[in-house]
């Protein structure tokens, strides 16, 4: 299993809209082969900071079934024009947990 991070700026002001459009958003994320879970959460120091936390069964799972599928097309429809900038996504294996 990978833990998918992404460090989401949105624009000031549409905080609302975004999580609006995340709603409907979510839906099409956990539809997607391999996706295991997902949270969204605010950042408390600065209010239109989100970060995206993903678990997939693997890398493979979001780099190229998910990021090359057409329900991705919906998902970047639905909440990519809420970036700026635009988010850095990485990915990351576990190493220790209790």
């Amino acid at each position: 299993m990978i833990l998918e991070v992404a460090v989401l700026d949105v624009i000031p002001g549409k905080t609302a809209q975004f999580e609006a459009s995340f709603a409907s958003a979510q839906k099409i994320i956990a539809a997607a082969k391999g996706w295991r879970s997902h949270q969204l959460q605010q950042c408390l120091e600065v209010p239109n900071r989100y970060i995206l936390l993903v678990q997939w069964e693997c890398l493979e799972d979001h780099t190229i079934g998910f990021r090359q599928s057409a329900p991705y097309q919906e998902w970047k429809k639905l909440l990519h024009s809420f970036y700026s900038p635009f988010p850095v996504v990485e990915h990351y294996s576990l190493k220790f947990s209790q």
